[in-house]
């Protein structure tokens, strides 16, 4: 399977000033602007445009990871900057793109596999299973389904594993597992300063729902 589609300039005031921030609290607000920026990306930008733009994001992001050492959430957001560039860039040219993403996230379940309610766990096994395969690339169909139902252990209300492992059934072809971890992730609860990433993901799980349903008419 080629690399799929995961995933404004990015404007970064005062980087410098937030992203070296101690404590949770710090993290949180360091990784905040990317997240946000992640999210005007995938949902309000044109196609043509998110490669270039996520590329820039995951530079950001970098600089975030390089002044937090030892930080997982960082190394979180710089790999799905880089796994959205892959996506959105497409082909095979993308295929390092994706493998820098996966080393980052390895390294953050090195440091602490349950950072970001298994957000680590979440985007890796959503790289294994939208890369080809040996001897193309990394993609591994077991290893996917484990990563994923890792992530959904960790959080297993969440809209983002959910909506994954739901994405992940459909591809199987498991219509009614698809159609029940989607409708869980409908059911998610919001999360606070999300809210853009929230509203543009809802309509994605309704979108997939909406395949699930007419393939399982068929």
């Amino acid at each position: 399977m080629s690399l799929r589609s995961a995933v404004s300039i990015f404007l970064f005031t005062g980087l410098s000033c937030v992203s070296s921030l101690s404590g949770a609290a710090g993290i949180e607000e360091a990784i905040r602007p990317i997240q946000d920026e992640w999210a005007v990306i995938k949902y309000h930008t044109p196609d043509k445009q998110q490669a270039e733009r996520y590329h820039t994001l995951s530079q950001r992001a970098h600089q975030v990871v390089e002044a937090n050492p030892g930080k997982p959430e960082p190394l979180i957001w710089e790999a799905i900057a880089l796994s959205s560039e892959a996506g959105a860039k497409g082909g095979l040219g993308s295929l390092s793109i994706a493998k820098e993403a996966k080393q980052q996230l390895e390294e953050a379940l090195k440091l602490d596999d349950q950072a970001l309610k298994g957000s680590a766990y979440t985007s890796l096994g959503t790289l294994y299973y939208k890369v080809p395969g040996w001897p193309i690339g990394f993609g591994d169909k077991a290893r996917a389904e484990e990563y994923l139902k890792k992530s959904l252990s960790l959080n297993p209300g969440g809209i983002d594993p959910n909506f994954f492992y739901g994405e992940y059934m459909f591809e199987r072809e498991h219509y009614a597992d698809a159609l029940h971890y989607l409708d869980t992730a409908l059911k998610a609860p919001a999360r606070p300063g999300r809210e853009q990433a929230d509203a543009g993901r809802r309509k994605e799980i309704q979108a997939l729902i909406t395949r699930v349903k007419k393939q399982m008419e068929n």
